[in-house]
């Protein structure tokens, strides 16, 4: 099958105070993750206390916005525009889950290579999604 034709409208994250930098970072083309000072993991998704360790001594770190497909589904049926999701691990070691978009969705495979780019959601706000390297 061929790429997709049309694109799926994405609903508009959620705003709260510990995701702001983060949502903020999106509508500058930057994917940002909290980093753990005290036990050194960097943590998807965005929280002011570290779930590794439970310090609040966190900073926001800029991402490659590059990883690898761990898991992926397409969605056809029930829907009015097709679309896939997946779990991404990036090179930074966390994985998040994330629209696919740019590709054949009959080719994905688990272990590709991706990379982010970002897509305004229903409401105009950017988000992050990955493309095939």
């Amino acid at each position: 099958m061929s790429q997709e034709k049309q694109e799926h409208r994405l609903p508009s994250p959620i705003s709260n105070p510990e995701n702001t930098v983060f949502l903020e970072a999106a509508q500058n083309n930057q994917l940002v993750l909290k980093h753990c000072n005290a036990c050194k993991e960097v943590h998807y998704y965005p929280r002011t206390i570290c779930p590794h360790c439970g310090s609040d001594d966190t900073t926001w770190v800029n991402s490659d916005g590059v990883g690898e497909i761990y898991s992926y589904t397409v969605m056809r049926r029930g829907v009015e525009v097709p679309f896939a999701m997946a779990y991404v691990r990036l090179t930074e070691g966390i994985s998040l889950l994330t629209h696919l978009t740019n590709c054949d969705f009959d080719s994905i495979r688990v272990g590709q290579k991706v990379k982010v780019i970002f897509q305004e959601t229903q409401d105009g706000q950017k988000t992050h999604l990955f493309e095939p390297l």
